[in-house]
């Protein structure tokens, strides 16, 4: 993977971490505790291509329905 590409799924995933805690009144830190445990960072990182490329609403419903999805 190129330093570039890297980069913008760093930058991405830690978007994807302020949003969900911003929308969930929660801190980001335990947010992103939360999405290592649930493998939602992997899930954001192996579908970036895809997700970046939408909309802040579809991108968290993606979210909550991943971890919805592995809580079952």
């Amino acid at each position: 993977m190129s330093d570039d590409l890297f980069e913008k799924k760093a930058e991405f995933i830690s978007w994807c971490i302020e949003m969900y805690a911003s929308s969930k009144s929660l801190n980001g830190r335990d947010v992103a505790n939360d999405f290592a445990n649930k493998k939602v960072l992997d899930f954001l990182g192996d579908h970036f291509e895809v997700l970046h490329t939408q909309g802040k609403s579809y991108i968290l419903a993606t979210i909550e329905d991943f971890i919805k999805a592995r809580s079952n």
